[in-house]
């Protein structure tokens, strides 16, 4: 492996994604679905020149320059947590009620039915 060599590339790779993302305005850096065939043609670059080097992909370096562009980039696209919570009472004992009800309607029906299969 060449790293030298792919470690001379590679920056080709991040300037062409460069210049592809100025074409996406940065409030929608983090909608994957705004820039993906960038990111592809980035990913795909990489890989190649990794290749024409005679590296594997990926590989320390390689990740660590994927992992610098992601910082410029991405840095600001945390994922926010949601924050969970109970529903309102009378929502939850009406979702508790409605299978517990069921059920004994269930076993009361097949009680039932048993008792009544002379007649059946």
């Amino acid at each position: 492996c060449n790293e030298s060599l792919m470690l001379q590339k590679l920056p080709a790779c991040g300037k062409s994604f460069e210049e592809m993302m100025k074409k996406v305005d940065s409030k929608k850096w983090c909608n994957l679905t705004e820039f993906i065939m960038y990111y592809d043609n980035f990913t795909q670059c990489t890989e190649r020149e990794a290749n024409n080097a005679s590296c594997f992909w990926p590989n320390p370096l390689a990740e660590g320059f994927i992992t610098g562009i992601h910082k410029q980039f991405f840095s600001n696209c945390t994922s926010e947590k949601v924050h969970w919570e109970d529903p309102p009472d009378e929502i939850l004992i009406t979702l508790i009620l409605i299978p517990v009800m069921l059920t004994c309607a269930m076993i009361t029906l097949v009680v039932w039915c048993s008792k009544r299969s002379d007649i059946l």
